[in-house]
């Protein structure tokens, strides 16, 4: 089975490399952009059939390894 995590920032966490790529818009000349958040992407293969098995491994990962939980927050999708 194949699996997305997507870690983010969580709200009213400084995304210093957002920032950065946001000025950089800024400069070139896009205005309406208002703010830029930045985050990270994994695609993860898993064996077997246990949907359900495979998202809380994939939980646990996430937690100690993908995602800082102080600060950052984590969405796994799959495909339907």
């Amino acid at each position: 089975m194949k699996f997305r995590v997507i870690v983010t920032y969580k709200p009213g966490i400084l995304d210093p490399q957002g920032k950065t790529i946001h000025h950089s818009i800024e400069m070139l000349g896009y205005k309406e952009v208002k703010d830029v958040r930045s985050g990270k992407y994994f695609e993860l293969e898993i064996e077997g059939n246990d949907k359900k098995k495979a998202e809380e491994t994939l939980k646990e990962i996430s937690s100690k390894l993908l995602a800082n939980p102080n600060i950052q927050t984590f969405k796994i999708e799959t495909d339907k």
